[in-house]
């Protein structure tokens, strides 16, 4: 396992307008060059509106094109979520997008209701872990932070992902969770929000991060607006690791589908 080299992009999203929005993240991209993985936040090229199935992309559609074109000119992973439509059926869907093309999904499992996000999108039933320089990853998106039993670190993975669209508001419990999760599985915690306002006019604060295994803060955004890089230490994990072996004590479960 390499160290890891990471690029949060932090940043504001036009309401249903994935066109306007790809185009402002090219130049956010660019800053980019080095890194190994490249993180999006949550329904990035819609924001999460209520109207956001009205520009649900297709599989293999734009989006994914776009994706994979950066990947390959920044020859590292690309990924964040979006509004997918495939089958009548529409899901808030990350795409893992490697430099080859080749690409892993996964489907958010806990719908947001407080925003009847349930009502308009199918759920996801599986997690995803992926693999990256020797490091497994597990990415999820925004409102299954709040659910611990579904980021259970099962001893599969190493760093964790959240990309989100998360409103200032709740800014304290974004903060707390990401290192809660941080700690409670020994593994290193990224979190990608946005900025800005959406269609209803709230107000999202950023506060994208980098959490390392004992909780303590290695990348802080606050509000501002950019590509950020920082680096994930492997020597730092694995000795993390070995001086406090919690894990070994974990106990066993099992979830429902």
């Amino acid at each position: 396992m390499q160290d890891l080299k990471l690029s949060l992009v932090q940043t504001f999203i036009t309401p249903d307008d994935p066109e306007l929005n790809l185009s402002a993240y090219e130049p956010l991209l660019r800053r980019a060059q080095g890194s190994d993985l490249v993180v999006l936040p949550e329904v990035f090229t819609t924001g999460f509106s209520a109207s956001a199935r009205n520009h649900a992309e297709v599989v293999d559609g734009r989006a994914y094109q776009w994706m994979a074109r950066w990947a390959r000119e920044l020859d590292a992973v690309v990924t964040g979520s979006i509004v997918v439509r495939e089958n009548d059926q529409y899901s808030n869907r990350l795409v893992w997008m490697r430099p080859s093309g080749e690409y892993a999904q996964y489907d958010k499992r806990h719908l947001f209701r407080m925003a009847g996000e349930h009502k308009r999108y199918a759920g996801g039933s599986e997690r995803l872990i992926v693999e990256l320089k020797g490091w497994r990853i597990l990415p999820m998106i925004c409102y299954d932070l709040r659910f611990p039993v579904w980021s259970r670190n099962r001893n599969d993975y190493d760093m964790a992902l959240y990309v989100a669209n998360w409103p200032a508001v709740r800014s304290l419990h974004w903060r707390r969770l990401l290192q809660a999760r941080a700690i409670e599985n020994l593994s290193y915690v990224v979190g990608v929000n946005r900025i800005g306002e959406d269609e209803k006019s709230q107000e999202y604060s950023g506060d994208s991060g980098i959490y390392g295994p004992a909780g303590e803060t290695i990348l802080d955004l606050e509000e501002r607006n950019g590509c950020f890089t920082g680096t994930l230490s492997s020597e730092r994990l694995v000795n993390y690791r070995e001086s406090f072996p919690a894990y070994l004590d974990a106990d066993r479960f099992t979830l429902d589908p």
